[in-house]
């Protein structure tokens, strides 16, 4: 029997979400003599590597010192984007007068709710990541810190796992900047900040990356004053700059007060406000807040895994080190998720754990770069992308031609009041090759795996264009993209011919 975790506050939906993901009452089994596959880690990567080899017929051992469901079920994707959904339906209801519908006033949003829905529905979900289902897959499910004690054995509880083939899977963990006085103050990171129950009034938000712009905006919405405070000129410094513009200027509209190029360079407390001192754009200022939100980064969780003695090389900062087949330096152990991967997205790990199954079951040679991956960032607007940037095929010496279609001249973005957006389409120069995309929409996590799957299967952008959309979508931007590309095919000369052609068969 191992430790319960506990998870705040202690509710109805909470009890139910521990029952499911790390039950008090499990029992690890004992060990088969020896298992095709050892996973360590039930996030994203290690669920789905796990669930798939037992589906096909291989020996499955799962360790999980924590929660089943990792970071995505229980502090990530599902308990944001909740949140996000509330706070959607509260700038609906109150920005509602531009659309002709009367507001009673006094309207107001009730935090404990929405953080109520939030654990209702995580709990919810949690069936679908339990201990009990798992077991009943055919795997072993063993509670515990996982600690190698070999290149082909581990041990949990007391107990020894031998494998053939082992995946690491342990994720990452929220980066804590080193700044002075923080830890004095106190703080919330992913791990923490779903397990409000009261709103706090005023919100510092400690880096723009897609955590922070996400929940900042968020909680601007639900009647946080909020300040958002990030280094680089830009928010989310890998997208798109007029993506990442397009963004900052939303915000700042909905009474975000924004911080670009700005250093935190202390925190101090003064009664029960915290005050983070600011070097902004060369001048020192202050933001008082009530709670600080870190969203600095993440780190890989390799502490405690003994992986020297397996013969596993890692980086603190960086993770496991693994080849494009997701090979560690043992070549009996593989890795996946974000204690690997560059890019710490749920979509990615399960990606990448469907190359592990094939790679260390069947002696396949699928390979990481061959994917072709989209992400989201769910703010709102949406900034979605697939493939390159602009600035990415230049480096790599490949010449592009841009197409963009703005959403102010996509008739449903108008009617919506959606106007502030975009699709940009990058192809190889003189080509229709789509090498890339970002679409900045409301829903532009729906509208980007129609280029996805285009770049997937070898469309290039002059066929896109012969795509019929229903009318009015914004994802008919998609298809005007198409449109602008087929224009640049109309040369001086070939207008030339086809007027000559018309003015030869003209009646």
């Amino acid at each position: 029997m191992t430790n319960n975790p506990t998870v705040i506050p202690y509710d109805p939906y909470n009890i139910t979400l521990v029952s499911n993901v790390h039950p008090e009452d499990w029992v690890n089994p004992e060990p088969a003599s020896r298992y095709n596959l050892v996973v360590i880690g039930a996030g994203t990567a290690g669920l789905v590597t796990a669930a798939g080899a037992a589906g096909l017929g291989a020996r499955v051992a799962l360790i999980e010192r924590h929660l089943l469901g990792g970071d995505c079920l229980n502090v990530g994707c599902v308990p944001s984007k909740c949140l996000i959904r509330s706070s959607r339906a509260a700038v609906d209801v109150l920005g509602a007068e531009e659309f002709g519908v009367k507001v009673p006033e006094g309207t107001q949003v009730d935090f404990e709710k929405v953080m109520e829905r939030m654990r209702r529905l995580r709990s919810r979900i949690s069936v679908h990541d339990s201990v009990k289902r798992f077991h009943e897959l055919g795997v072993d499910i063993f509670l515990g810190q996982a600690r190698f004690i070999g290149p082909d054995a581990v041990e949990v509880e007391g107990k020894t796992l031998r494998f053939k083939k082992g995946v690491i899977a342990t994720g990452a963990r929220a980066v804590v900047p080193p700044v002075p006085g923080l830890n004095e103050a106190g703080f919330l990171t992913n791990e923490t900040v779903f397990s409000l129950t009261g709103r706090p009034d005023r919100l510092a938000v400690l880096g723009a990356g897609p955590l922070g712009c996400e929940l900042a905006q968020a909680f601007q919405r639900l009647g946080s004053q909020v300040t958002i405070i990030e280094q680089a000129p830009q928010f989310l410094t890998r997208e798109d700059p007029d993506a990442a513009r397009i963004l900052s200027d939303a915000f700042r509209k909905e009474g975000i007060d924004v911080r670009l190029n700005s250093t935190v360079d202390r925190v101090s407390i003064s009664g029960k406000e915290k005050v983070v001192h600011l070097t902004s754009d060369g001048r020192k200022a202050l933001a008082i807040v009530d709670e600080i939100l870190v969203g600095a980064g993440r780190a890989p969780n390799v502490e405690g895994l003994n992986l020297e003695a397996a013969g596993v090389a890692y980086d603190p900062r960086k993770g496991v080190e693994v080849n494009d087949h997701l090979q560690t330096t043992n070549p009996n152990i593989y890795a996946a998720g974000d204690i690997c991967l560059a890019y710490k997205f749920t979509h990615i790990a399960d990606a990448a754990a469907r190359i592990v199954i094939q790679n260390a079951l069947f002696m396949g040679r699928k390979k990481l770069s061959s994917l072709t991956i989209p992400w989201c960032t769910y703010t709102d607007p949406e900034i979605a992308h697939v493939g390159m940037y602009e600035q990415e095929a230049e480096a790599k010496g490949i010449a592009v031609d841009t197409f963009v279609k703005p959403s102010s001249e996509v008739d449903r973005a108008i009617t919506d009041s959606e106007e502030d957006g975009f699709v940009k389409v990058h192809v190889k120069k003189g080509t229709d090759q789509i090498l890339g995309a970002t679409i900045v929409a409301r829903h532009a996590g729906e509208m980007i795996s129609e280029i996805t799957m285009a770049m997937v299967g070898g469309i290039g952008l002059s066929r896109m264009a012969n795509v019929i959309h229903p009318y009015p979508t914004q994802s008919e931007a998609i298809r005007q993209a198409g449109d602008l590309y087929n224009k640049t095919r109309l040369t001086p000369l070939v207008k030339n011919l086809m007027v000559r052609w018309l003015s030869w068969t003209r009646l």
